[in-house]
């Protein structure tokens, strides 16, 4: 093990998964917690003045999300070493977050058994995705990715609204939307809207 600890920044925005995470490193000699935060912005200014070893990332914040997070520190810092709590295993998002430049994928469930490791992992430049999480990506490489309209559409419908009401909102024809639901339920192997959307949400495609 290393003579100096590593240095981890925590970024979520529920004081109880900080606390957990924080009572797991106080019983390693080689980590070192220097500093939290709540969410994105925080993020960016914590890390720029602690400049951690390993950041833990939540995803959902609210203001900047991790995502953006993630994009802005690595911008800044190409060789920030930042690693993806969330309670999602949806390849797309994971996919997106991989881009972003994250390099591990950790699911919430499973911190207790691998947080540490993939600290260590990732702070000896390994990168760490979960294997159902990289199935999942494998999958779908060759997908035709939903375009950003068609994600529109299908978020509104997944929040209620009738294709007719859909149009309204994005001010285009009801044959229009009926030809992205048409494209949606293709690309996606769906049998219809509400298998569509349950799909979407498994993968991270879009959040409720």
């Amino acid at each position: 093990m290393s003579a100096v600890p590593i240095r981890i920044l925590t970024v979520d925005d529920h004081p109880l998964l900080r606390e957990g995470i924080a009572a797991v490193i106080a019983g390693q000699a080689d980590l070192e917690l220097v500093g939290e935060a709540t969410d994105g912005r925080e993020a960016i200014e914590a890390y720029r003045r602690w400049r951690p070893d390993v950041t833990l990332m939540d995803l959902q914040m609210p203001g900047i999300d991790g995502l953006e997070a993630i994009a802005a520190i690595r911008a800044e810092f190409p060789a920030a070493r930042i690693v993806v709590l969330t309670t999602h295993g949806g390849d797309v998002q994971a996919l997106r977050a991989l881009k972003a430049g994250a390099a591990a994928y950790l699911l919430k469930h499973t911190l207790r058994r691998e947080l540490l490791d993939t600290i260590r992992s990732v702070h000896a430049g390994r990168r760490r995705i979960p294997e159902a999480v990289a199935a999942g990506i494998a999958e779908h490489a060759a997908d035709d990715a939903l375009t950003e309209r068609e994600i529109e559409v299908l978020r509104l419908v997944a929040a209620g609204n009738a294709n007719k009401d859909v149009a309204a909102r994005l001010a285009i024809a009801e044959e229009t939307v009926k030809a992205h639901m048409k494209n949606i339920l293709s690309k996606l192997g769906a049998n219809d809207r509400t298998h569509a959307v349950t799909i979407a949400l498994k993968r991270g495609i879009f959040e409720i």
